[in-house]
């Protein structure tokens, strides 16, 4: 190990010199594969912790598909449903633990995911390589990877796929600087741990956060912490189905996120997985049809002319009626906040979306109104205290 490693360029390609390095001691990583550029330390570094957090507080492995420095997924190792594996393109292939949490990682958000980069909280063992290696991805960090799935990825690319080692026993200073402008920032690092006590303030009407619920809203509240703010996610089932990252406006972020979770649920609908694709489209070109097709535009990729090139015949219409009627099915959804939600309209859009299950700091002079409108939801909200906005 070395205390720097020279990039070919920050940013941007304009933007030169570019390194990073150690004030004090060696860097804790090795590149194992390629010539990883500035953008993806950047979510390599974010995504490791992530994935590091959610190992430790649910005990189970990790994994997340991060672009431009927020998470398209997160998830951990439940087992898929044979729908699941189906929509997520994997019920051709073995899947181990950590394989399982990386397709779901990879699979809720698949256009967003796409050139994505990965974090991994265990060693990547040969199942996680050969699903990793079969997408377009930009590069990996894991604490370790087995000789087999090292030699699956270093095959990626004709051999300049990323391939970062980390150190898991790597603890950073706990003051951290930034650099804006010429000018040096300093603060405490985010060490919040994120466990089942700050979901104990539970004030609405309904107060019966279950088990499984109280998983789901840690993984929102954790992948939250490592999502560019405004944020918010909503997760189901041990993986988040929908974040809104960077946004501006609180009711943007519910939107943008609850938008995504609707798209992960209308991909579960018998009329996309009887989708008549023809041999050979690739998935990446499946996703983009799909999600048209889901679209209110779908009649772009029903039009003469187009759905030959994708279908062997041409599909149905998926009306307005038919995916309304399907999202009511949506149920027992979490959300989490990394601020407090303003206005009681950020609760009704969240519950469009399936969401019984809400945590958020609390703290608006609104707090009564959001409060009422999930009593009317009979939905249980509790209250964490502590934001989570990270930049």
């Amino acid at each position: 190990m070395a205390n720097e490693l020279f990039l070919k360029y920050g940013c941007n390609p304009n933007q030169k010199p570019a390194r990073i390095f150690m004030q004090e001691g060696d860097l804790p990583i090795t590149v194992l594969s390629g010539n990883p550029g500035f953008i993806n330390f950047l979510d390599a570094f974010n995504s490791w912790q992530l994935v590091k957090e959610l190992k430790q507080a649910t005990g189970l492995p990790a994994a997340t598909s991060f672009k431009h420095v927020s998470p398209a997924g997160a998830a951990v190792a439940i087992p898929l449903t044979e729908t699941l594996k189906k929509i997520y393109f994997v019920d051709d292939i073995e899947l181990s633990p950590l394989a399982t949490a990386y397709a779901r990682a990879r699979g809720a958000d698949r256009m967003s995911s796409y050139g994505d980069f990965i974090a991994l909280s265990d060693t990547c063992d040969k199942e996680t390589a050969k699903l990793i290696a079969r997408e377009v991805s930009d590069g990996v960090i894991a604490p370790d990877y087995t000789e087999e799935a090292l030699e699956i990825l270093k095959g990626k690319r004709k051999g300049g796929y990323n391939v970062i080692k980390i150190d898991p026993n790597y603890v950073p200073n706990p003051i951290e600087h930034k650099d804006v402008y010429g000018i040096t920032f300093e603060q405490g690092r985010n060490e919040l741990a994120i466990n089942n006590d700050l979901l104990s303030n539970i004030i609405t009407d309904n107060k019966n956060l279950p088990d499984d619920a109280k998983r789901d809203l840690i993984i929102s509240l954790i992948t939250l912490k490592y999502t560019q703010s405004n944020s918010v996610c909503y997760v189901k089932d041990g993986q988040a189905i929908g974040i809104g990252a960077g946004q501006q406006s609180r009711i943007h972020c519910t939107r943008l996120a609850g938008n995504k979770a609707d798209i992960w649920w209308l991909r579960q609908h018998e009329k996309v997985l009887n989708l008549p694709f023809k041999q050979g489209v690739r998935r990446a070109d499946r996703d983009n049809a799909i999600d048209v097709y889901i679209s209110d535009d779908h009649e772009d990729v029903l039009a003469e002319g187009a759905w030959q090139a994708l279908f062997t015949e041409k599909p149905s219409v998926f009306t307005r009626e038919e995916k309304k009627e399907w999202l009511t099915k949506l149920t027992g959804v979490a959300l989490g906040s990394d601020a407090f939600f303003p206005f009681g309209d950020n609760i009704e859009r969240a519950k469009r979306s399936g969401v019984c299950y809400i945590a958020q700091p609390g703290g608006s002079i609104r707090d009564d109104h959001v409060i009422a409108t999930c009593n009317k939801y009979n939905m249980a909200m509790a209250f964490t205290g502590i934001r989570l906005f990270h930049h």
